[in-house]
């Protein structure tokens, strides 16, 4: 229903001409060292090539991140002249792991109200997937319901999309919310502390008023319905719901129904979010528990 069009690829640069036909020399003498003296070597492409080809920047600008001491593989520091598998091995820059799986694809979508968010629908309504390419084969990345609107990523990267709805990884959704009524002061510092749902309390939110009806909300949790459900508990029923970010991905000028793919440095940022968020609220986890030990406490069964 909705697509984006292709473009023909960049005129070949010269130098990566260059780079390409020393590369096949080098690994020709590679090949022979092996079989010569049994020499193991990193197999696979020169590892500024990779980065280049996923976007991160021209082949010198990936070799200067390299010989920074930035770019790790499988964990370990590079060095000028490493190579890497982009389908086996994984390749970080400051931290953040970079998409060198082929065939990966990440699609952002504004998803009109009244589409389910499901790959097929035995009801034959419109679903999320009607929206972007059939090929290839993509998911949604948590859900929306089928009257809430706005931003829903789509992949086919199952790391990537279990570590942004778990909630242990804790990343922000931001929603704007139309309600019934005119919430007060109070009623925006209930939903910032927590609000009482028949599942448990909620974590603390970020909730701030932007109009007498309009609620922008932020929560890292992911239980069904959430939102509605918080500002039905405060008495204030959800008239018009879209979500409005994830993590750091936003776009305004997304028109509904309509989809793009992620940037590059969107996908780096969305995996640097779901590694340092994570680290952080063990870290915070780990201070509460100290806290805990080092002050007596009276406890009763």
């Amino acid at each position: 229903m909705s697509g984006e069009d292709s473009t023909e690829g960049d005129p070949v640069d010269p130098l990566d001409a260059m780079f390409d036909f020393v590369d096949v020399a080098e690994q020709k003498a590679r090949d022979a060292l092996r079989q010569e003296q049994g020499i193991e070597l990193y197999e696979g492409e020169r590892l500024q090539k990779i980065l280049a080809r996923c976007g991160i920047g021209s082949r010198r600008y990936c070799e200067e991140l390299i010989a920074a001491g930035r770019v790790r593989v499988n964990g370990e520091r590079a060095e000028l002249g490493r190579r890497a598998n982009a389908e086996t091995d994984t390749v970080t820059v400051d931290g953040a792991p970079v998409g060198t799986k082929q065939g990966l694809v990440y699609y952002l979508l504004n998803k009109p109200e009244g589409v389910v968010t499901t790959a097929d629908d035995p009801e034959g309504r419109d679903t999320v997937l009607d929206f972007v390419p059939a090929e290839p084969r993509v998911y949604p990345v948590g859900r929306l319901d089928i009257g809430t609107e706005g931003l829903l990523l789509l992949t086919n990267d199952g790391e990537l999309a279990f570590r942004v709805t778990h909630p242990s990884f804790g990343v922000e959704k931001e929603y704007l919310a139309q309600v019934g009524g005119r919430p007060s002061p109070t009623t925006i510092r209930m939903l910032r502390e927590g609000v009482m749902l028949d599942d448990g309390i909620t974590a603390p939110a970020k909730a701030s008023l932007l109009g007498p009806d309009l609620v922008k909300l932020v929560i890292h949790e992911g239980r069904n319905r959430q939102v509605r459900r918080m500002f039905e508990a405060v008495g204030h029923p959800v008239v018009r719901l879209a979500r409005t970010r994830i993590a750091r991905i936003s776009d305004s000028s997304l028109p509904p129904g309509r989809w793009r793919h992620l940037e590059r440095h969107e996908i780096a940022s969305l995996a640097k979010t779901v590694r340092t968020t994570r680290a952080a609220r063990r870290a915070e986890e780990f201070g509460s528990l100290g806290r805990v030990d080092q002050s007596p406490q009276n406890h009763s069964e």
